[in-house]
């Protein structure tokens, strides 16, 4: 009996989760385009960015940094697993603790590099408008 609970929270849980993208779709008209809608919210709150060279170069940038960030939070989730399942083993927790740290001493790292990235992105951007 508790395994037929279990799965039919599962079933239920699942069911609940695959109709949400159905539930966020049902707001949109079918004769509108998402994409100018948002290009005119965007023109109004006058965050409208130009598509030059450096703001192409920022945006890549910002991506790579993203990217590597996530990386980096996952090593830590992954190092707490280890961590977490070493059942007392030195060896394992000496391993998990190095991971750890060199995960947080990279998130450390990219969270500088996008900082010092954004500022220096900004004023190229700033110096190159007149």
């Amino acid at each position: 009996m508790k395994n037929l609970y279990y799965t039919f929270s599962a079933w239920i849980s699942v069911l609940g989760l695959s109709l949400l993208p159905a539930s966020a779709m049902a707001q949109l008209k079918p004769s509108t385009d998402a994409a100018s809608d948002l290009g005119k919210i965007g023109k109004k709150l006058g965050n409208e960015t130009p598509n030059d060279l450096p703001n192409l170069i920022g945006g890549l940038i910002n991506m790579f940094l993203s990217i590597l960030g996530i990386v980096f939070v996952v090593l830590v989730i992954y190092a707490g697993y280890l961590w977490m399942t070493a059942s007392g083993d030195a060896t394992k927790v000496d391993k998990a603790k190095k991971l750890l740290g060199q995960a947080i001493i990279g998130i450390i790292i990219i969270v500088a590099a996008y900082a010092i990235s954004t500022f220096v992105i900004n004023r190229i951007v700033g110096a190159v408008k007149p």
